[in-house]
């Protein structure tokens, strides 16, 4: 399996100074995800937490929507020419009652570790496929304090950024604030996958009681993953984009952005905002 990180050669310029050393990056490498036998996306990823990548990426497929629906996920053995194992090819075999996606269509699809899926389709794709309409009740009620205080708890559990300064991150978080767990990649919509498979694979989606935190920007990818696991609440550090706040505002997914220091933007479904008890303590 391949290395979270990779030593390269490096000539530093310091003050007009040079010198040349050893720095440490992080790896990316391709990952081919089967379904039962037949290709069907490669992405950019960091080695790690694949079989959990794979399982949340068809989560937000709606393929898969629960533990039992996965009989298997395994790594392809001669996956090269020369018959070895590379472990950069995945195939995950499902349970017989399970849905597939159309094959015939041109559902082959490359995503990379900048902006996940390519030529992603409308929000009518997440309204066909959802599994898990987003019902959090009672409703999740979050405080901008709380809120707030989540980006450093990120970035204090990123291990692998805190060594080469060169990944994103995604947290799930209860609505109280405890970290629930967090992965890191080259792509943030991959550390996404990998939380969610991680949940499908332990028996908890849907995640309705959590609140998933994402490095940089939230991209309508990422607002999708969000609602395919039953996600109430989507906050990131950067920008959203437009249709991931078309997408929050349909689906009724709360979503903040520009969560930096005690300033936010709330963008789509403030109901979940607790600004009463934060104009009250002002």
């Amino acid at each position: 399996m391949g290395r979270v990180t990779e030593r390269r050669k490096v000539l530093r310029i310091r003050d007009g100074a040079l010198s040349s050393r050893p720095d440490t990056l992080v790896a990316e490498e391709p990952l081919e995800i089967r379904l039962n036998g037949k290709p069907l996306a490669i992405t950019m990823r960091t080695p790690g937490d694949d079989f959990a990548l794979a399982a949340g990426f068809l989560v937000s497929e709606g393929v898969l929507a629960a533990a039992d629906d996965v009989r298997n996920i395994v790594y392809c053995a001669g996956a090269t020419v020369d018959g070895s194992n590379t472990y950069n090819v995945v195939d995950v075999t499902t349970a017989p009652d399970v849905t597939l996606p159309d094959f015939t269509l041109e559902r082959n699809v490359y995503t990379s570790s900048s902006c996940g899926l390519c030529g992603k389709a409308s929000l009518d794709a997440v309204r066909t496929t959802a599994r898990f309409p987003i019902a959090d009740t009672p409703p999740v009620r979050v405080t901008p304090e709380l809120l707030a205080g989540l980006p450093d708890r990120l970035r204090a559990a990123q291990q692998v950024f805190d060594r080469t300064g060169g990944l994103h991150a995604a947290a799930l978080f209860d609505e109280d604030g405890e970290l629930l767990d967090v992965r890191e990649d080259v792509g943030r919509h991959n550390a996404v996958d990998k939380l969610v498979g991680r949940a499908l694979q332990s028996g908890q989606l849907p995640l309705s009681r959590t609140i998933l935190l994402v490095s940089g920007r939230a991209s309508f990818e990422l607002a999708q993953k969000a609602v395919m696991a039953g996600i109430p609440v989507l906050a990131a550090v950067s920008a959203p984009s437009s249709l991931a706040v078309d997408l929050a505002a349909e689906t009724g997914l709360t979503l903040v952005g520009f969560l930096r220091g005690s300033s936010m933007n709330v963008y789509a479904g403030e109901d979940r905002i607790a600004l009463r008890e934060a104009a009250a303590q002002g």
